[in-house]
């Protein structure tokens, strides 16, 4: 274990963009994490946890400490006839962990295909995609409370889950570092499938996740930049819900609004289609730009700046609200 000074955080981060941090350390057990908190440089300095850098946009350097996780182990906890219960460590690459559950006949995490970042970060995100959440299967988020120093844990119904949100983003944000998520799966075939590209395989005979996966991830890829090509953190913004009510006005002027029923009162609205209807397919400030095959990405040509992606990003935001009445809110961790 070593803190690193100066480190940069370009290559850790999928925006790319060129910006360091103070102190920067890993750590591979709980133990570590606990020497880390001890330290002086932690003690001393503003201090912010990361995952796989998938959702954080620095618009400056970090004065203060970085910390992230190389706790990886995935372990069968308990299991019945009906589910398994799985423990797996924060540091675990997400989509390693979706594998994981494919390739052993665990259901409920399919849907989550493709999805960048660590198991940690999921249940700090709550992610989501394709009509599924993570919050879906989550029993037990484990830490280590960085005042007491001690382990502890949040079951389901204390983390608060709502669309892409948890207590750990609010009033829990900086005291609690997670270090382990507990997940139930079912043995028994499930699948979520009302979700646009997914309808279709209701009807394909011998149904498997793999099924599922590959239909998400030709979908992801056709519409999403690879991080190692193209600097992004994948769906900038959160799809906006607004009420009936406002939806039913919108759907008078644009009838070919997709939309997506929350509950009799309140719709889910596509944040990337009202992005481009509102004419910014393409559109760049600096070296930031709209990416054209999806308009929910912010997207980095290689030169961008942190001052040309917040511009982009308020931008975006003004001109939506100006021309359908509706204000779009980042699902990116702006820092």
């Amino acid at each position: 274990m070593e803190i690193l000074e100066n480190y940069p955080l370009k290559d850790i981060t999928t925006m790319h963009l060129d910006v360091r941090c103070k102190y920067f350390a890993e750590y591979a057990t709980e133990e570590e994490l606990i020497e880390l908190l001890l330290s002086p440089q932690y003690g001393l300095n503003r201090s912010m946890h990361i995952g796989g850098g998938s959702n954080l946009v620095f618009t400056r350097d970090y004065d203060g400490m970085l910390l992230h996780s190389r706790i990886r182990y995935i372990s069968k906890i308990a299991a019945s006839t009906q589910t398994v219960r799985l423990e797996v460590g924060a540091g675990v690459a997400w989509d390693d962990f979706v594998k994981h559950c494919i390739e052993h006949g665990y259901y409920g995490a399919e849907n989550l295909s493709g999805i960048p970042g660590e198991v940690g970060a999921s249940a700090v995100q709550n992610i989501g995609s394709y009509g599924a959440e993570v919050c879906d299967i989550i029993s037990r988020v484990n830490c280590i409370d960085t005042v007491t120093m001690e382990a502890c844990h949040f079951m389901h119904d204390e983390c608060q889950y709502a669309y892409r949100d948890s207590i750990f983003k609010h009033q829990h944000s900086q005291r609690y570092i997670v270090t382990s998520v507990e997940y139930t799966l079912s043995l028994k075939p499930q699948f979520t499938l009302t979700y646009g590209p997914l309808k279709a395989l209701a009807e394909k005979p011998a149904l498997s996740m793999s099924d599922v996966r590959e239909t998400i991830l030709s979908v992801r890829n056709s519409k999403l930049p690879d991080p190692r090509e193209i600097g992004s953190v994948g769906s900038f913004f959160k799809n906006p819900v607004i009420s009936t009510q406002q939806f039913g006005k919108l759907v008078a002027t644009y009838p070919a609004i997709p939309h997506y029923p929350i509950d009799d009162n309140m719709v889910k609205v596509p944040a990337g289609w009202l992005i481009e209807n509102a004419g910014l397919k393409g559109h760049s400030i600096g070296g930031a730009y709209v990416y054209e095959k999806q308009c929910l990405v912010i997207a980095n040509n290689g030169n961008a700046t942190p001052d040309d992606v917040v511009s982009l990003c308020k931008h975006i935001t003004q001109t939506v609200n100006d021309k359908f009445g509706i204000e779009l809110h980042p699902e990116a961790n702006i820092i």
